[in-house]
């Protein structure tokens, strides 16, 4: 009867959090899930029921493909720049780079605080192929910049640099942390043994930080793909031709430019399903492996 009562008192104390979680997470949820069966442009009275009608057309269309593989490719970049890049930096700050240190933590970590809109914006002023520093650096070696927000093959690589620009400082310090958290014996022992630093980096440091790397991997490809959308939105707006499109900009590009609700609900399930599947993968493959102990 005790255990009972504490339990209800301790439910009491979460219930707020947990009704305000599932109002903001649940029901939307349940919502699109319900909205991607219709047909609806949010302005018309009635929904029409269209079943998997939404689905189907989104998988005969070319664009759901261009987009899912730009989706990718956005992925696979912010994976080595916010993940694998931080990994490195974090190891030479920790036990190689003696002198310093608070002035590299402060510099990769500030960009982190300043609003990716105005990141943006001022990238689009550094990259003007006209105007900007670069171009005009470059034409000082008579070479040009090329008009990249019009370039299918270069824009996702420089809307996924802005990105960096806000992510990589906020898991720089994360990972940091779990490299720093590797005992320093450890360390010392394996130099005094003569081994190398990539060596030490692969084999000892990696395998005993690797919970800190698991969650930065996951926020890297949630958040990473949450971010992105700023600088879309901002130079871009999805184009050209859809070219640096990704799957949350295009649920978005459906509801609210196109108003068919019910392919961006559908998409937006489509996103979902794919985020869940890199879940699986995670737990499946790389959890196993996790060192916890620090």
């Amino acid at each position: 009867m005790k255990k009972i009562k504490e339990d209800l008192f301790a439910l009491l104390f979460i219930l707020p959090s947990l009704t305000a979680f599932c109002f903001f997470m649940f029901w939307p949820l349940i919502r699109t899930v319900y909205l991607s069966f219709f047909d609806w442009n949010m302005i018309k009275p009635v929904k029409k029921f269209v079943g998997l009608q939404n689905y189907i057309t989104l998988l005969q269309d070319d664009v759901t493909y261009k987009v899912l593989g730009n989706t990718i490719l956005y992925i696979l970049i912010l994976l080595v720049v916010n993940f694998v890049l931080p990994y490195i930096v974090s190891f030479l700050l920790s036990f190689v780079i003696r002198k310093g240190k608070s002035f590299y933590k402060t510099a990769f970590f500030l960009p982190s605080v300043i609003s990716l809109v105005v990141g943006s914006i001022l990238y689009v002023w550094i990259l003007n192929p006209v105007t900007g520093p670069v171009a005009m650096i470059l034409r000082f070696f008579d070479m040009q910049l090329p008009i990249w927000s019009k370039s299918e093959g270069l824009v996702i690589w420089i809307l996924s640099l802005i990105t960096s620009w806000k992510v990589f400082g906020y898991n720089f310090i994360i990972v940091l942390g779990g490299v720093m958290g590797v005992s320093q014996e450890v360390i010392e022992a394996a130099k005094l043994d003569h081994i190398p630093n990539y060596k030490i980096f692969m084999q000892i440091v990696l395998p005993m930080s690797s919970s800190t790397g698991v969650y930065v991997l996951i926020t890297t490809i949630v958040q990473g793909l949450q971010y992105v959308f700023t600088p879309i939105k901002v130079v871009t707006q999805g184009g050209p031709n859809y070219a640096s499109s990704n799957l949350i900009y295009q649920s978005y590009h459906e509801a609210f430019t196109l108003y068919k609700t019910g392919e961006a609900s559908a998409f937006s399930v489509m996103t979902m399903a794919l985020f869940i599947l890199l879940l699986v993968l995670e737990f499946k493959f790389v959890e196993k492996g996790v060192y916890y102990e620090n």
